[in-house]
């Protein structure tokens, strides 16, 4: 009886590797080739065929590379620079160890810089969570020319820092337009001195970043209160709450998270303020530099061309890094706990 062989034919998988014969094997440029070169993958399905492990770190290399030559390498170079006494305008730096740290501990400049800066962080990031609030609760009602208002409170925001800073100090003057008024309106004899006395100087900085940064971060709170359900409000109204009471217990709670972004943001922006208190404290930073905050202290120390010394300005940059580090993981952490 004579049985018919039949030869099969070898089924090619898609995206599967060749089979090569006994005793021969790939050579390694080609091994290499395809493990580069876009094509096949085993066992892929669609665009998956053409893509390499390598392809998504080929788009985010663009970001990756500005991120480390702007962002890694200057702070690693910064912590460098604390250990040593390098100056502005480089030339040879020596190692100093910690020195400059224990110099800081004793500096009273750098602790009254610290405590203008905690201080700015204190008073202006509370009322700044809840003044924007406030202000997108008024102008998110759909009312006749609403959009007008809009406008207007975010206005400030687009304007320059510099301009800005430049009104004020006409509002402020001794002879500007606010002692003006208030003279002509006989409410005081004396012109209130707003740029020359350092308290006055203070709080009218903070006013001046709570009047630019109202407009920003009530476009936060309104993201937020579109989320926020109106049937709760209807419900508590029916049941009498009032409008106060809604705010407390059902706006508020609704746009919890939006808060603790707004906090931690304006957090970190008080520590890093500079503009307001040049502006309206002039570049000594207030009479006898008693307005300095960090960042402006580190200008004075760090980046004078004759006596500054970099390797100092640097170690308080590491102390202003690991405040805002501390602020930042005090927020997070309270996100946290209100999550659960």
């Amino acid at each position: 009886m004579t049985v018919a062989t039949q030869t099969v034919k070898p089924v090619s998988v898609p995206g599967a590797e060749p089979t090569s014969a006994p005793g021969t094997a790939p050579s390694r440029l080609r091994r290499l080739a395809r493990a580069l070169l876009p094509g096949p993958a085993p066992g892929a399905n669609g665009a998956a065929l053409y893509r390499r492990w390598w392809l998504p770190w080929l788009w985010t290399a663009p970001a990756l590379v500005c991120a480390a030559v702007f962002g890694v390498f200057p702070f690693l170079n910064t912590v460098l620079l604390s250990f040593t006494d390098a100056k502005p305008l480089g030339g040879a730096a020596n190692f100093v160890g910690l020195s400059n740290y224990t110099r800081m501990l004793d500096d009273s400049d750098f602790w009254l810089a610290t405590r203008n800066s905690v201080l700015y962080a204190l008073i202006v990031v509370p009322l700044m969570v809840l003044l924007p609030l406030m202000l997108a609760v008024l102008v998110e009602k759909k009312l006749p020319g609403i959009g007008f208002f809009r406008s207007a409170f975010y206005t400030p925001v687009l304007a320059s820092s510099v301009v800005v800073g430049l009104s004020w100090q006409w509002l402020l003057a001794d002879d500007g337009l606010i002692n003006t008024w208030l003279q002509k309106a006989h409410l005081i004899r004396h012109a209130i001195p707003f740029l020359s006395d350092s308290w006055l100087i203070l709080f009218c900085a903070m006013g001046l970043t709570l009047w630019k940064g109202l407009g920003w971060y009530m476009i936060f709170y309104l993201a937020a209160l579109g989320n926020v359900p109106r049937e709760l409000h209807e419900a508590a109204a029916m049941d009498g709450a009032g409008a106060i009471r809604r705010f407390w217990h059902i706006t508020v709670p609704g746009v919890r998270q939006a808060m603790m972004l707004v906090g931690t943001l304006t957090g970190i922006g008080s520590l890093r303020v500079f503009t307001e208190i040049f502006m309206l404290g002039s570049y000594t930073g207030g009479p006898g530099g008693a307005d300095r905050t960090l960042p402006f202290y580190i200008r004075d120390v760090g980046l004078d061309p004759l006596t500054g010394n970099a390797g100092y300005g640097s170690a308080v940059s590491v102390a202003l890094f690991l405040l805002t580090l501390g602020l930042t993981l005090l927020a997070q952490r309270l996100t946290k706990e209100d999550e659960s």
